[in-house]
């Protein structure tokens, strides 16, 4: 069975895209795994880049077929952030409750119409060859007025999904898989994986 590399350091992207790939005729292992012990800096201004940068960067290392994302939340009112710094808004240390506050400090008074925001995430697969496809996912919806919910992780519990009336740290795990920006990259991600390793032709 040929390998993939989940190459992540966040446990709960690891656990999705585990869910997700499962029937996958791979052996899905993480850097845990192999005992791969790196961060990759990400010095891209998209999310497209610096998915490439880390599946490339991991893939050269492992000499595995590897997969990275970025993703984070683009709030229209504050002109796309956090954007790419959405793991390292307020700095890397600052709680994702302390990030709630500020952001919706900002957004105070704001109708709900004007809080328009939206998931994305870039899926990147990369050859230690070089060779590498990217898909995206994006998932609309609007900034709550409180947190709310359990599940999820990262900015779930202030984002809204206006026709279900939920957050999507109030989905469930499997739900939330079937429609989230992850989620929906992740669809993509597999159509290319079922047809791995592509035909040369393929390739040019």
């Amino acid at each position: 069975m040929n390998a993939l590399l989940l190459a992540t350091t966040n446990r709960h992207k690891l656990d999705e895209f585990r869910a997700i790939f499962s029937h996958l005729p791979f052996d899905l292992l993480s850097l845990a795994d192999i005992q791969l012990d790196m961060d990759v800096e990400e010095t891209g201004t998209t999310f497209l880049e610096n998915a490439e940068l880390k599946a490339h960067a991991y893939a050269q290392v492992s000499g595995m077929l590897s997969l990275a994302d970025d993703s984070g939340l683009e709030i229209d009112a504050l002109g796309g952030a956090p954007g790419v710094y959405s793991a390292r808004f307020m700095g890397v240390d600052t709680s994702y409750e302390e990030r709630f506050r500020a952001i919706l400090e900002q957004l105070q008074g704001l109708p709900l119409e004007q809080r328009t925001a939206r998931f994305r995430s870039v899926i990147s697969l990369a050859e230690p060859s070089g060779y590498a496809r990217s898909v995206e996912g994006v998932i609309e919806g609007v900034i709550a007025d409180a947190p709310r919910g359990t599940y999820g992780f990262g900015y779930d519990p202030i984002f809204l999904l206006p026709a279900l009336g939920k957050t999507t740290a109030e989905l469930s795990p499997e739900h939330k898989n079937r429609i989230s920006h992850r989620g929906l990259a992740a669809a993509q991600a597999r159509q290319l994986l079922e047809n791995w390793p592509l035909s040369p032709s393929s390739k040019e």
